[in-house]
């Protein structure tokens, strides 16, 4: 597999893992703080990331370096621009249903996708892993882990190859939240943290088994549906 270009490759790990020292960054890039400092100005010049001083503790200021929205601008976004000019035409001229109907057509296509995927995964950590694997490929540079307490995992999607169109629609965001509780079972519950639209530079979910007493997705959404 060909190598990614050290401009890259500095691109992504502030993509991935958000503002870091200079220090910080060689230590992702197995390089030393020098050299990911250099690679630092180099891409400042492009206007591809900037710097802010962080005062910690005694002495100089800290620079954390972080991705400036022309360096946000490298990671693909799915024809982005044409799938919102799309969604906003098919509001204005075949209306909110219409528009509805797409959203949740693509919903019941992905998580048949991804029920097919994790077919015979067991437990729920295999599954997260295993969406995790999926969400990647399909751009979403996703990672998860054990959150610090133990009680239960953090999902993470450091980029948003759908963020224009989904600011277009944000039921796209409700679709998916959807089919991720669908998907990983019963008998957990999932949770946005964070999230790109609002502001955040990722998308965050926190994942936990389900408590006693509490009530599960599945019957918060049969709960809706009597309502109807």
């Amino acid at each position: 597999m060909k190598s990614r270009p050290v401009a890259d490759r500095v691109l992504h790990a502030l993509k991935r893992h958000g503002p870091l020292t200079a220090t910080e960054l060689g230590e992702q890039l197995g390089t030393t703080g020098e050299a990911a400092r250099q690679q630092l100005l180099k891409l400042a010049a492009e206007d591809l990331v900037g710097a802010t001083a962080e005062p910690k503790g005694v002495g100089r200021p800290a620079q954390t370096w972080h991705l400036t929205d022309a360096g946000h601008g490298r990671f693909p976004d799915a024809h982005a621009n044409l799938t919102a000019d799309l969604l906003r035409t098919i509001r204005t001229t075949l209306g909110q249903p219409a528009l509805d109907l797409l959203i949740a057509t693509r919903e019941t296509e992905t998580r048949r996708t991804y029920e097919a995927e994790l077919k015979g995964v067991g437990r729920v950590e295999d599954r997260i892993a295993r969406l995790a694997e999926m969400r990647a490929r399909e751009g979403y540079m996703a990672e998860w882990h054990r959150t610090e307490d133990g009680r239960g995992w953090l999902f993470v999607e450091n980029h948003c190859p759908i963020c224009v169109a989904a600011s277009a629609c944000q039921g796209f965001c409700r679709s998916e939240l959807d089919v991720f509780r669908d998907v990983l079972g019963p008998d957990i519950t999932v949770e946005r943290e964070e999230h790109i639209l609002m502001g955040a530079r990722r998308c965050a979910y926190r994942i936990a088994p389900v408590s006693d007493g509490q009530p599960t997705h599945r019957d918060r959404k049969a709960t809706r549906g009597s309502r109807r």
